[in-house]
């Protein structure tokens, strides 16, 4: 009863603003004080993550209170004291008492100046403990990132080499703690380890066991701990510039490396560019703007000493390292615009107009555009000359970076450029495709706040109407551009432009009703919008396009039904009753659907309506995840039953169906299990003909591992050993030598992975 006690009033604690528990906080501290000195170890853990979130509603950080705490604070802080010095107690109650130190510390440590001398060694003693040391150091984060700014000094001088060490270890999750601490530590108590109080010779080989353990930490492998490195970085080189002089010889070559990968995107590359603009910053010798601008376009310019792009491509490196690099170069340049930058812009358009190697053009399109993105750079005229004259480069990659330049530089003078490319989408028809990717670049770029809104307000009307007249183009990638454009840009104006896009379903071209029901799939995201409330009421109108004479409408339909069910299942849930009838409409076989076509003395089966059908069972999978409570799951296993049967795109689908089925309602599959099981028997024993081809073979048994995938789900149900096809069916598993080894792998795979569904997720 304690334990649940206690569990509910964490939860509670949890979950509502602090000032509604004041008036109780006087009855609540005894019974839970009395609660951490319990003698039974799950009192007292439940307890101490009580006393944790307690801490946090006497005192919340986060929001100004004028509830009297003072009260309260020695009696929670010695309690936790008595579990924090305690060794010989449960691991559990061990590190709960450390988390909930560090939470006192955080929140109350003003009120505990007295006492920090005698808590704060024991962090110490902890942080040397291989058992502890996670927890230590994820409490010390804690206490470090208060804004009470604790008194950290006293243990500084022998935390950072410990904390330093821990960056060699083989476990991640303590190195990214680590680095996340020693962050937090750098910037909130930088002066400490700069300041007159310590000597040189120790400031020094306090920064220096830090940095001496970062160069391997900055590789490809493992982005998210390169993007707490580079951090860390940035902060040593703001409270230590001197500290910069030594990253030439592993740190910065391990960086440089890293923008070449063409994995590097998102937090990682965004901690890279703060990198440069912080080293920029300290005017370290040889690490200036212009040396640190020839270090990154080196493997461009000088391609022969570098080798990591695909041996097929003209290009020096992989694309997505261009993106990096220019990204990079771009956020260097725009903060020496008005020095140096200006002549870097002109040669970087004279190697876009002159240079004779594709890598060369596409880096500089790239940079173009990330610097006009935040500055207008075309004074003369002559970039946007060289940009469109790109557009008819043989090179497909310098065509599409010559489009997201356009596009950015755009969005540096929106009145100088946005008429001039909408000019050129209604009057270059061959350019059409890559000058709607530059439009859909404007948008995207002027969505993101409300001031950037403004800018582009008065031409929406305008864009819209052109937007339309190219709705009906007979290629699907352009239609397929021209719809996220306009879903885009409903989204800056959803009360005027969703009504327009809903009146242009009833318009008598498919090709029309396709590209907006396309449109409507990038007007939901997986966050809160404006356009939610909105779409609420009117989405069924569009998903009504399920039952569209034609076929590649009911597709499209299909597709935006999965995004909605799989970002936003609140927009359909209540429509599931009218919906999936025809959604299950779409999972069958149709003849009429099937062709023959003669290749020259063969004849091929084409099936038109293949891509439906995979649309239809994609929605089922989506279902599953995120409405399984509105399902009639009977019903549902009926058609999952005809996909194990159907095409090699679609058996995959209704495998992973099965496996994630097993475990959300065993028993409805229980039921359907002796069905269920011969199609997948049929699977596992096809033999592919001796003369097929290598790709027959290597799809064969990609089928049979995974129906024998779906066979081992099937088979962990609670009963299913008693189905006499299942126990015969495993008769002729074990029979086979081939199947019982495949079988057998299959089982220690599952065995060796938490969560079969998850490793089964494709989403």
């Amino acid at each position: 009863m304690k334990i649940d006690t206690l569990a509910f009033l964490n939860c509670l604690l949890s979950n509502h603003q602090p000032f509604v528990f004041h008036p109780h906080v006087p009855i609540i501290v005894k019974p839970i004080v009395s609660a951490v000195g319990d003698q039974f170890y799950k009192i007292t853990s439940e307890a101490l993550l009580v006393t944790q979130q307690l801490v946090k509603v006497i005192r919340p950080l986060d929001v100004v209170c004028s509830f009297d705490f003072t009260p309260y604070v020695q009696a929670l802080y010695q309690s936790t004291l008595f579990r924090l010095r305690a060794a010989d107690i449960d691991q559990e109650v061990k590190e709960r008492a450390i988390a909930c130190m560090g939470q006192i510390i955080s929140n109350l440590g003003d009120s505990l100046q007295s006492e920090l001398s005698t808590c704060l060694p024991i962090f110490l003693e902890r942080l040397r403990n291989e058992i502890t040391r996670l927890t230590t150091v994820k409490s010390l984060t804690l206490i470090a990132a208060s804004p009470l700014k604790i008194d950290l000094r006293p243990v500084l001088g022998e935390a950072i080499p410990i904390l330093a060490s821990f960056l060699r270890k083989n476990h991640r999750a303590l190195k990214l703690s680590t680095l996340t601490c020693l962050d937090v530590l750098v910037r909130n108590y930088g002066a400490s380890l700069t300041g007159a109080m310590m000597t040189d010779i120790v400031k020094e080989a306090m920064i220096s066991d830090i940095m001496k353990e970062l160069p391997p930490l900055i590789n490809e492998t493992d982005l998210h701990i390169s993007q707490l490195t580079m951090n860390l970085l940035t902060s040593l080189s703001q409270i230590d510039r001197a500290s910069m002089n030594h990253i030439q010889t592993g740190i910065l070559p391990q960086i440089m490396e890293l923008i070449r990968s063409p994995l590097l995107q998102g937090g990682a590359l965004n901690s890279m560019l703060e990198f440069f603009q912080a080293l920029v910053a300290t005017a370290t010798p040889r690490l200036g703007f212009k040396e640190l601008l020839e270090m990154m376009t080196k493997p461009i310019y000088e391609p022969q000493q570098f080798s990591s792009s695909p041996s097929h491509s003209s290009l020096a490196l992989h694309k997505q390292a261009f993106y990096s690099i220019s990204r990079c170069f771009a956020v260097l340049t725009v903060g020496q615009i008005s020095g140096a930058g200006q002549a870097i812009v002109e040669k970087l358009i004279y190697d876009v107009k002159k240079s004779g190697q594709d890598s060369i053009k596409l880096f500089g399109l790239l940079t173009l555009g990330e610097i006009g993105k935040k500055v207008d750079i075309d004074s003369s005229g002559e970039l946007l000359k060289v940009i469109v004259g790109s557009f008819s480069s043989h090179n497909e990659e310098v065509k599409s970076a010559a489009s997201y330049a356009l596009g950015n530089v755009s969005v540096g003078n929106l009145p100088k450029y946005l008429p001039f490319v909408l000019n050129e989408i209604e009057t270059q028809p061959k350019r059409q495709y890559l000058l709607l990717h530059s439009l859909k670049e404007i948008i995207s770029c002027e969505s993101v706040s409300a001031s950037t809104i403004s800018h582009i307000q008065p031409y929406i009307e305008n864009i819209w109407t052109i937007l339309f007249h190219h709705a009906e183009c007979a290629e699907e990638g352009t239609r397929n551009v021209v719809a996220e454009c306009l879903g885009k840009l409903t989204l800056l104006a959803p009360i005027e432009l969703l009504p327009k896009l809903k009146e242009n379903l009833s318009s008598p071209s498919a090709l029309t009703r396709s590209t907006v029901v396309t449109a409507v799939k990038f007007t939901i995201s997986d966050q809160p919008q404006a356009i939610d409330s909105l779409l609420r009421g009117s989405i069924g109108d569009f998903l009504h396009t399920i039952q569209d004479p034609d076929l590649n409408v009911r597709r499209v339909a299909l597709v935006a039904f999965n995004s909605a069910a799989h970002n936003k299942p609140s927009l359909i849930r209540d429509l599931l009753n009218k919906i999936l009838p025809h959604l299950y409409e779409e999972t069958k076989v149709r003849k009429e659907l099937i062709r023959e076509v003669e290749m020259g003395p063969f004849k091929h089966t084409v099936d038109d309506g293949l891509d439906i059908r995979k649309a239809a069972f994609e929605c089922m999978y989506t279902l599953l995840d995120s409405c399984l409570d509105r399902i009639d799951i009977f019903d549902f296993l009926n058609h999952v039953e005809d996909g194990l049967k159907d095409h090699y795109d679609i058996k995959m689908l209704t495998y992973l169906m099965l496996v994630r089925l097993s475990h959300l309602c065993p028993s409805a599959v229980l039921q359907r299990v002796d069905r269920l099981l011969d199609p997948l028997r049929s699977t596992c024993t096809t033999k592919v003909k001796a003369n097929s081809v290598k790709q027959e073979f290597e799809k064969q048994e990609e089928l049979k591992r995974s129906a024998m995938r779906a066979v081992a789900s099937l088979l962990a149900i609670p009963d299913a050993d008693k189905s006499p096809l299942m126990n015969e069916f495993m008769s002729q598993i074990k029979s086979n030598v081939e199947l019982s080894a495949l079988f057998e792998s299959i089982q220690k795979d599952v065995a060796s992975t938490p969560s079969e569904t998850s490793l089964m997720d494709t989403h």
